[in-house]
């Protein structure tokens, strides 16, 4: 990419691609890609457009996810290394909700460890370890993510243009803090689930760039590089531990993450 490129990327740009994927999100709509002169071209410019429409939702933000933390993952969105996005408090619902998939590109579940903070990490020029993100981390949550698009072939459109849309980002549940989050084997402890009350495939925090805890600390740091800080009562959503839950209306996810807790939520038309 040309530097002529990214300096022809505009503010004005990075607006008016935030507004025209925010009309989507607001009409529940999607389209085939960003026009030709709004779309971002890089990382960078991708992110540029999320904080824009950050400023235009307006609904404060809850926490933070990582799309494509595993190799299949990446390779079925066609990106070469993990995303972030915004969880925004209007999009959070509470344990056991019904979640409505009518206008929902997806169709899946996303069973997750999500680690809330009691000290905020700000943006500096030095890498974060993961002990010093350990250390800022007030407690894990079982949680379930919702994804979806707005664009209507999201395999496709690049890494850019999926940051620019928050990383794939909808609804989320949070469940409730758990206090042994300390001593809980991430790689090797199954998360059992279960799909209308039949077991399917166990998750394991391996699935997750090969541990949670390592995820967490690349999005601290993705987030640094952009000059963004981790707030205090945010959280962090790390990415599924086993491949997505295909679900359809009519459709209960359960996922018990043993001394962690248990999330579960319902789908409907």
């Amino acid at each position: 990419m040309s530097s002529n490129h990214s300096d022809s990327f505009t503010n004005a740009k990075q607006q008016a691609a935030a507004g025209f994927l925010h009309d989507l999100w607001t009409r529940k709509d999607r389209c085939a890609a960003l026009p030709d002169d709004q779309r971002p071209a890089d990382r960078g410019q991708g992110y540029a457009v999320q904080a824009a429409f950050a400023k235009i939702h307006g609904s404060p933000v809850s926490g933070w996810k990582i799309a494509a933390t595993s190799v299949d993952g990446q390779r079925h969105i066609g990106v070469d290394g993990p995303l972030a996005g915004r969880i925004y408090h209007d999009r959070m619902l509470p344990v056991g909700a019904d979640v409505s998939l009518k206008s929902n590109l997806m169709h899946v579940a996303e069973i997750e460890f999500a680690f809330s903070f009691a000290k905020a990490l700000t943006p500096r020029a030095q890498p974060y370890s993961v002990d010093e993100v350990l250390a800022a981390v007030a407690a894990v949550h079982p949680s379930i993510e919702i994804p979806d698009s707005r664009y209507a072939d999201f395999v496709t459109v690049g890494a850019p243009q999926l940051i620019a849309d928050n990383a794939c980002a909808c609804y989320f549940i949070l469940g409730q803090a758990a206090n042994d989050w300390k001593t809980f084997d991430y790689l090797n402890q199954s998360i059992h689930v279960t799909l209308n009350g039949e077991a399917i495939d166990s998750g394991y925090g391996r699935n997750v760039l090969g541990d949670p805890r390592v995820a967490l600390t690349w999005i601290i740091n993705e987030l640094s590089s952009l000059g963004i800080a981790m707030e205090v009562g945010q959280f962090v959503t790390t990415g599924t531990c086993r491949v997505p839950v295909k679900v359809n209306p009519g459709d209960e996810v359960s996922a018990n993450f043993g001394v962690l807790g248990k999330v579960s939520c319902r789908f409907s038309d």
